[in-house]
């Protein structure tokens, strides 16, 4: 069961769920990137050159090879190609490079497209978006007294948060809306944790 609200005046403060580990971990999963695009790439560059196999061992096996590949030419170069030739070192280099950019994609988790909240069941996965999650904060900052008006960002697992206030005790006016905005976070019942940076501007 997917669920993902959207709250345009951000998520009511909620009581506090009771941790799990597994459900954590189903709503992390749930929301992150599937790395299809480079799926596909890989998948299509093997099966076509599974075909060009397959198509010149039996074309060869019957007696008619289609030489799509020239293979004398290949083996010409080869054979009188030197280990240490830079042409032949930056080949290598390139074709490592690319695997191990794919195994990188493969291996490095993606960025969550959805904030995971905790709802203690494995099978019931709520997301809110970042944009919604920005709205909440910054919703929570300008309710800290003498803050005009506040935004509130989300980039991967840091909020930045920039309340303008009248300009004195900037130092006083940060502490107070970090623990604003930190409260409102607990709240939510977020499952990854979140820093959150705050950027105190004078009202013009």
């Amino acid at each position: 069961m997917n669920e993902h609200p959207e709250t345009e005046g951000g998520p009511s403060p909620a009581l506090p769920v009771t941790r799990d580990r597994a459900a954590d971990r189903a709503a992390v999963r749930a929301f992150r990137p599937n790395r299809r695009i480079p799926a596909i790439v890989v998948a299509v560059l093997l099966t076509l050159l599974s075909v060009l196999v397959a198509a010149e061992t039996i074309s060869a096996l019957v007696g008619r090879p289609l030489r799509w590949v020239p293979y004398d030419r290949m083996l010409g170069w080869a054979t009188s190609t030197l280990w240490s030739n830079p042409l032949f070192l930056l080949a290598s280099a390139v074709v490592a490079l690319l695997g191990l950019a794919l195994l990188a994609t493969a291996l490095v988790p993606g960025r969550p497209s959805m904030a995971p909240v905790r709802s203690g069941d494995p099978d019931v996965i709520i997301g809110l978006r970042p944009r919604s999650v920005g709205r909440a904060l910054a919703h929570a900052a300008e309710e800290v007294p003498g803050v005009h008006s506040a935004r509130a960002t989300v980039r991967g697992h840091t909020v930045a948060v920039t309340p303008v206030t009248s300009g004195w005790d900037k130092e006083r006016f940060a502490q107070e809306v970090r623990a604003a905005v930190l409260t409102r976070l607990a709240a939510m019942n977020l499952v990854e944790p979140y820093r959150v940076a705050v950027n105190v501007r004078e009202r013009k």
